[in-house]
């Protein structure tokens, strides 16, 4: 046994749980157990959506690397839970997680910090679509406030559009955002401990940077350095940084970004528990900085704590 698995003790990678992101958690949840393993780490895979958590205590477990995404994994909840079960847990903490998880509430306090992010309404039942239309103008993006991955996400070009959308989002979410739809290049901001890594530039090769093209396919190129300007770089990293730390964030997680041609930019949201699969940008932007995969993983599960 390693001095680092003595270290550990008992490790659960929860993965899964019971989101709309349920796959590809289990593909984060994966890489990361193998990652573990492959260090000699005494590493489980524990999926909350087959057994309790409370059960981790009882397992012996001492550590947990959370791999979820979405709600219950990616909201608080499981972060109270472990809390509460004194069991050091990777990432954000209850506060940071459950705010960074609602996309209005962190748009709040970004505002309230001088973080850009685009102009919003958040929408009812009943809303006037057509004040929202001129308030935002067209094209604008319609979502739940409480999902991840694009799940539930829309474009919305006209006004036939409009309903359709905002009932795709409601099913989801009660709490539904339109956003000014901001054009220009989509990248990902990454924060590790107190270090923004090099942002990574998305350039989808056909359609939308979507659910499916996130995950599973390969019509995305990605581009890490971003080869952007070297001031413009430093600044969304700086923006990054002061992103991930008002709203409490503690350990990594992903911003997404989208930069206009005339060099300015908007913060759409953070993720505070990014994926780690294939395609994962996280992954790739520490490669850049010279971060193993494996690496990755052990600084993570090293900043585990409770809140």
């Amino acid at each position: 046994m390693t001095i680092a698995a003595k270290n550990f003790g008992k490790i659960a990678v929860l993965m899964g749980g019971p989101s709309a992101e349920r796959d590809i958690s289990l593909l984060s949840g994966n890489a990361v157990l193998t990652a573990l393993l492959g260090a000699g780490l005494q590493a489980h895979a524990f999926d909350p959506a087959e057994r309790s958590v409370w059960e981790l205590k009882e397992a012996g477990f001492t550590h947990a690397f959370i791999a979820l995404h979405g709600r219950f994994g990616e909201d608080g909840t499981v972060q109270g839970a472990l809390q509460t079960l004194g069991i050091p847990y990777t990432g954000s903490g209850v506060m940071a997680s459950a705010i960074g998880m609602d996309k209005w509430r962190t748009k709040l306090v970004w505002l309230a910090a001088g973080v850009p992010t685009p102009k919003f309404r958040m929408l009812a039942p009943g809303v006037d679509f057509s004040g929202v239309m001129d308030e935002l103008g067209l094209p604008l993006i319609i979502k739940p406030a409480r999902e991840g991955s694009s799940i539930g996400v829309s474009k919305v070009s006209s006004a036939a559009e409009f309903g359709p959308a905002f009932d795709a989002a409601y099913k989801l979410d009660p709490l539904v955002i339109a956003e000014e739809f901001v054009s220009g290049q989509e990248m990902t901001a990454a924060v590790f401990g107190d270090v923004a890594l090099p942002l990574v530039r998305i350039e989808p090769l056909q359609g939308d940077y979507d659910y499916q093209n996130k995950y599973f396919t390969d019509n995305v190129r990605y581009h890490c350095p971003a080869g952007i300007a070297p001031e413009i770089e430093e600044a969304v990293q700086q923006d990054a940084l002061r992103a991930f730390q008002v709203l409490g964030c503690r350990g990594w997680a992903r911003a997404d970004v989208i930069l206009r041609a005339d060099g300015s930019y908007s913060f759409l949201e953070m993720n505070t528990c990014p994926g780690m699969t294939g395609h994962s940008l996280v992954p790739m932007a520490a490669r850049a900085a010279g971060i193993s995969f494996e690496q990755l993983c052990l600084n993570i599960l090293e900043q585990a704590k409770l809140d």
